[in-house]
């Protein structure tokens, strides 16, 4: 058993050592016609559309995936489908990826003609510049490689590969070419937690009018436990007399208040309360609120307008039930 373990971590590692080296090939690879193929992509006034078969085709899927969540429209087409009634799906002004290890690929080799006299634009990735698409295609990238991880040099693996690491190269050298920024990235991901980060203000997840607690500098301890508990932010606003934000009244300020002994009953707001308070405006961004709360090693925020007027509380719960957190 020893042995087998032994045999299948050398194995492993092999075809870690001969991915990793079909992946250095590429890198004397980018070259003029890497940027020309950028350059036709740059240029495309429609979508990219990728195609490829078999493996290819799981490539050129998420090669496209990837272009259309960093700047360049992008989708997927299967070729086979496309001699069947797809190929509709591709328009003038559309420039067309065509992935395939051989260049011979008889789906894609298919639709080379109807792409031709539709004028459509096309790049290829193949393992082999002497093939029918490297010939016909307006760009070839080569990614090529020596030899498959399989033992049996026959199941696309060190050659997929390179044609995912090439993908992700011409994605990310369009996408610094865009000027695309990670407020764009959050756009085309709204939902997940890099776009929640990105996109949530504090705004949006305020609580304010009736759910906003509020309490007066001369109001009784006992309003302010009241107020606290029934808009459960663990924490009330103060305002003066001339309804100014003075101040808030935490938890924290409540377990004091029974620390030092006041009278529930008597004691008033101003005496115990946290003056000025931790506020930030309603315009920033959660993901700021959350920074705020760690460093200041609090739950609770105010949240005011340009012209420091109370308009909302937040609190750490609130951040986490929108996933900022």
């Amino acid at each position: 058993m020893l042995d087998d373990r032994e045999k299948m971590i050398a194995l492993g590692r092999e075809v870690v050592a001969i991915e990793s080296g079909a992946v250095a090939t590429l890198r004397n690879r980018i070259d003029v016609r890497f940027a020309e193929a950028c350059r036709l992509i740059m240029h495309c006034e429609g979508r990219v559309v990728v195609t490829g078969m078999g493996k290819s085709g799981h490539i050129g899927g998420k090669i496209a995936a990837t272009l259309a969540s960093t700047g360049t429209p992008a989708f997927f087409v299967h070729p086979g489908e496309a001699s069947h009634g797809d190929l509709g799906m591709i328009t003038p002004g559309d420039l067309v990826m065509a992935l395939s290890n051989s260049g011979e690929t008889a789906e894609v080799v298919t639709i080379l003609p109807l792409l031709k006299r539709m004028d459509i634009p096309l790049i290829a990735l193949t393992g082999n510049p002497d093939s029918t698409l490297a010939r016909e295609a307006g760009v070839h990238l080569d990614v090529g490689v020596e030899k498959e991880a399989c033992p049996l040099d026959l199941a696309p693996t060190a050659s997929t590969t390179a044609a995912l690491v090439m993908g992700d190269a011409l994605a990310i050298a369009l996408l610094q070419a865009r000027g695309f920024t990670p407020e764009d990235f959050a756009l085309s991901h709204p939902g997940g937690s890099l776009g929640k980060r990105l996109l949530l203000r504090v705004r949006d997840l305020m609580h304010s009018g009736e759910r906003l607690p509020i309490v007066r500098e001369d109001d009784r301890l006992r309003e302010a436990l009241i107020e606290i508990t029934a808009k459960g932010l663990g924490m009330t606003a103060v305002t003066d007399t001339m309804g100014k934000l003075s101040g808030v009244f935490t938890d924290g300020d409540l377990r004091r208040c029974f620390d030092a002994r006041h009278d529930l009953n008597e004691a008033r707001v101003a005496e115990v309360m946290t003056h000025g308070g931790i506020r930030i405006e309603q315009d920033q961004l959660a993901a700021e609120a959350v920074k705020l709360m760690d460093e200041k090693m609090i739950n609770g925020l105010l949240v005011v307008d340009n012209d420091d007027r109370l308009v909302g509380a937040l609190n750490m719960h609130d951040l986490l039930r929108a996933g900022v957190v």
